[in-house]
């Protein structure tokens, strides 16, 4: 990061800063706008959109703005861009569009309509950073195709804990340790919590209940996870991870098997462990004279190691991911090659025929992580589809959702967008593909 401050302070000397369009001013993305517009040189905030309009205005003034102007058309936006001055949109293709904006920041959360806006930022050649991790887990390899062709880069951010474990992973690899185990470390995991359960601390740290439920049901940490294997390789051990409890995530060096980490390496999670809301890596080195400095440093006798994180801060640190892709074409985290890991879909009680299915967060289901190649054999339906799904058999609690039990909804990209993902990475279509539009 020092280089990319260093970077960002060029730019504001030279009159040239990196010019942001936010899409989504919710939680994190009023986060965003402060941290960009108070504390940022050489970034700008250019523009925003919105569905709530009013939840723009409350992102520009909690970071100080009190004027801003309204872009009716692709011609004004860029007038206010070229004269420095914030912008809100009622059109998020116009921010995607306009020919000052380096780089988008998706932080709305929506699987589909976040895959309309990462497809149209990369036909016009914008570098896309996403906030949310429901729209990577599923379509983030073939949006890489896509941005790879363009020319741009397609990445997670700094901050969430994704984007921490992928640069711990490289820290540990560029110290001479195998990485062998990229892990999250979790306070709190049932299956069975519902927006009504979580109400309570969903008003008390100012998230809506499904948010606050993905995140106790054990469907965010799966999401999370997803993105670090389809970057990393990693397989799944078993279905939904071994998630072994311990008092510090240094334990975690014993607590996986250690022949699936050294066939290639985990995904997984450690329960109740402090530090949280931390992340970790174990990473691997056999060597007789390097074990005893690791000893003086007291990490351990070895030869595995536990490396860790003991924070994370997403919307301080997605700024920073926007400056890693404009300035030097680099990806805090990226899918790269065919999808490794999926979140599937589970039933969190018994379900009827004909009931719909309410996605991430709800009362209906929850999401687990499998291996690509078993979730795709068994025909099973990802978390991030399930929502407004219709079923048409009835479901067991903690049965695992197939497509054949299930009428998607109509005309979402997102939906395409996974059957092409499906048909690529199985060598059915052509090396160059063509944006659906």
């Amino acid at each position: 990061m020092i280089i990319v401050d260093k970077a960002l302070e060029e730019r504001e000397r030279s009159g040239n800063p990196i010019r942001v369009g936010l899409i989504g001013a919710g939680y994190m993305g009023r986060g965003i706008t402060q941290q960009i517009i108070k504390h940022l040189p050489g970034m700008r905030i250019s523009a925003i959109y919105n569905r709530t309009k009013s939840r723009i205005s409350q992102a520009y003034n909690e970071a100080g703005v009190d004027l801003f102007h309204h872009a009716n058309t692709l011609s004004d936006l860029e007038n206010l861009i070229d004269e420095d001055r914030f912008a809100d949109v009622s059109d998020p293709t116009l921010i995607c569009q306009a020919e000052g904006i380096d780089a988008i920041i998706e932080a709305t959360g929506e699987v589909d309509f976040g895959s309309q806006v990462a497809l149209k930022a990369i036909e016009n050649r914008k570098h896309v950073i996403i906030m949310g991790a429901e729209m990577d887990a599923l379509v983030g390899p073939i949006l890489k195709v896509y941005a790879d062709q363009a020319g741009v880069v397609f990445s997670n951010t700094d901050g969430d804990q994704p984007g921490v474990v992928m640069n711990l992973l490289r820290f540990v690899r560029s110290i001479g340790y195998q990485p062998v185990l990229a892990g999250n470390i979790k306070g709190l995991q049932d299956h069975y919590r519902t927006p009504k359960t979580q109400k309570g601390f969903a008003q008390q740290h100012g998230l809506t209940p499904k948010m606050a439920t993905s995140f106790a049901d054990g469907t965010k940490i799966s999401m999370e996870m997803a993105i670090v294997a389809n970057a990393t390789g990693f397989k799944i051990g078993r279905r939904g991870m071994y998630g072994p409890t311990c008092d510090h995530v240094r334990e975690a060096v014993n607590l996986f098997p250690e022949d699936q980490l050294l066939e290639g390496g985990l995904v997984d999670y450690v329960l109740g462990a402090e530090p949280s809301p931390g992340v970790f890596v174990i990473g691997y080195n056999n060597s007789p004279s390097r074990m005893k400095y690791m000893q003086h440093f007291k990490m351990g006798d070895g030869p595995f190691y536990v490396f860790y994180t003991p924070y994370h801060f997403p919307h301080l640190e997605a700024p920073l991911t926007v400056a890693r892709a404009v300035l030097f074409n680099d990806a805090a985290i990226t899918p790269i090659g065919a999808p490794v890991a999926e979140v599937i879909t589970m039933a969190k009680r018994d379900l009827k025929a004909g009931e719909t299915l309410d996605g991430i967060g709800g009362f209906t289901c929850y999401g687990v992580l499998e291996n690509y190649d078993l979730s795709s054999a068994e025909n099973l339906l990802p978390m991030s589809q399930s929502e407004g799904c219709v079923l048409i058999r009835p479901i067991k609690k903690n049965e695992a959702i197939t497509y054949n039990s299930v009428t998607l909804p109509s005309d979402r990209l997102c939906d395409y967008l996974r059957l092409k993902q499906k048909s690529f990475f199985s060598n059915i279509w052509p090396a160059t593909i063509i944006l659906p539009y």
